[in-house]
């Protein structure tokens, strides 16, 4: 990838990462991702917007020697710090001495940990503080955890550009710059989809924000600059980027409680379990959206989309070799541990030697900070009537503790 003018003054030098199929160990980008970088160039000052992997160092270094030299950079602007942006800024600035720093309070504590320099040069911006570079300025506008606390965006009025560095971004690879040119549409609604849901979906209340940041702007922008996937356009899918992210982060209507049954069952013992337990949530809330799902027969995402929405729910595994099986932990993997604290929780389980099952999953849930109800329910081998009856008792009782 050469370096690409966006408009007038602004020009895309980021790399390109078609071979990538894991970003940061648990999201698969089966599309590939885009490193983005910028540079603005004003009439009297020039300032880089983000960095780029450090893996990319040397054609990085091409692409901006296409536009500039290194010593014409007066200013690297960190929209947001994750190594996927920063991981090349120590080496660039041995090339770049005299440039100075802009990042968000939060973020300026980050970059000394990131490059282990104490003698950075960081100008640290506030919300709303605009930067001159002669014919184009720069205004920062803040942007908390979106999706880290240092997160910003920098806004150019002269050139209707904003660049939201991971916001509206997806990692999708194609070698073209804008979204005008997108050669596989579902591909990149998929990956935008996946992107969201993995990256943003934990913060749905400052993704609102963003939206809001965005919609107060004097006018709609031409283009958004994001740090992966193409520049979005007012031509292009901006309209729809902005639409979808509105809708995946919108407040859930109030309705019926969502109150989820998970188990697995290797010889129908703990399935027959959740089954009474089923039934008393029921009994004690008919009005409960209360169903069962055999976790092995279910789309893991949407479980973890079930278990990450839900008021409440209850888990249960059977114990082999002294745990739960992995399905169960497959399942706990995608809990939303930013918002599920004091989220209700019942564990049970049928086992055939000692039964550590139930014991390690409300441990994990516990880590989680969830309300996990009293020391949850197991049997030995085959529940009994009496056992059967329990289950639905113990149902009941943790349907009415919340």
């Amino acid at each position: 990838m050469s370096a690409v003018k966006i408009t007038e003054g602004i020009y895309s030098v980021g790399i390109m990462n078609p071979n990538m199929r894991v970003f940061d160990i648990v999201m698969k980008t089966d599309s590939g991702t885009s490193y983005n970088s910028y540079l603005v160039r004003g009439s009297e000052k020039t300032a880089l917007i983000e960095t780029c992997h450090e893996s990319f160092f040397e054609e990085y270094l091409e692409n901006i020697k296409e536009v500039c030299k290194f010593e014409e950079i007066d200013y690297i602007v960190m929209n947001h710090n994750e190594p996927d942006h920063s991981g090349s800024l120590a080496k660039l600035l041995e090339l770049m001495p005299n440039a100075q720093l802009i990042a968000s309070i939060a973020g300026a504590n980050y970059l000394k940990n990131i490059t282990n320099r104490c003698d950075l040069d960081i100008h640290k911006v506030k919300d709303g503080e605009v930067l001159d570079l002669g014919g184009l300025s720069l205004t920062f506008l803040s942007a908390p955890n979106l999706h880290w606390p240092d997160s910003m965006f920098t806004w150019v009025k002269e050139a209707n550009t904003l660049f939201t560095c991971d916001f509206l971004g997806c990692h999708y690879c194609e070698p073209y710059t804008f979204d005008t040119r997108i050669a596989y549409p579902k591909a990149y609604d998929t990956a935008l989809e996946l992107y969201y849901g993995a990256i943003f979906g934990p913060f749905a209340s400052f993704v609102r924000k963003g939206l809001e940041k965005i919609k107060a702007l004097p006018q709609q922008p031409d283009y958004i600059c994001t740090s992966h996937g193409p520049v979005l356009t007012k031509e292009g899918r901006m309209q729809q980027v902005l639409a979808s992210y509105e809708a995946w982060s919108a407040e859930q209507p109030a309705g019926a409680e969502l109150i989820p049954v998970f188990y697995t069952s290797a010889y129908g013992n703990t399935a027959k379990l959740a089954k009474k337990i089923q039934e008393g949530i029921l009994e004690a809330k008919p009005d409960a959206d209360c169903q069962t799902y055999d976790i092995i027969e279910h789309d893991m995402a949407q479980l973890h989309a079930l278990i990450n929405h839900c008021k409440a729910f209850a888990v249960g595994s059977p114990t082999l070799n002294r745990d739960a099986v992995p399905p169960v932990w497959n399942l706990l993997a995608g809990v939303d541990a930013i918002n599920s604290g004091k989220k209700p929780a019942l564990v049970f389980g049928s086992y055939g030697w000692t039964g550590e099952a139930v014991g390690n999953i409300q441990a994990r849930l516990q880590g989680l900070k969830m309300n996990v109800f009293e020391d949850g329910f197991k049997v030995a081998f085959v529940p009994t009537e009496d056992d059967l009856e329990a289950a639905k008792e113990l149902g009941k009782n943790f349907a009415m503790s919340f």
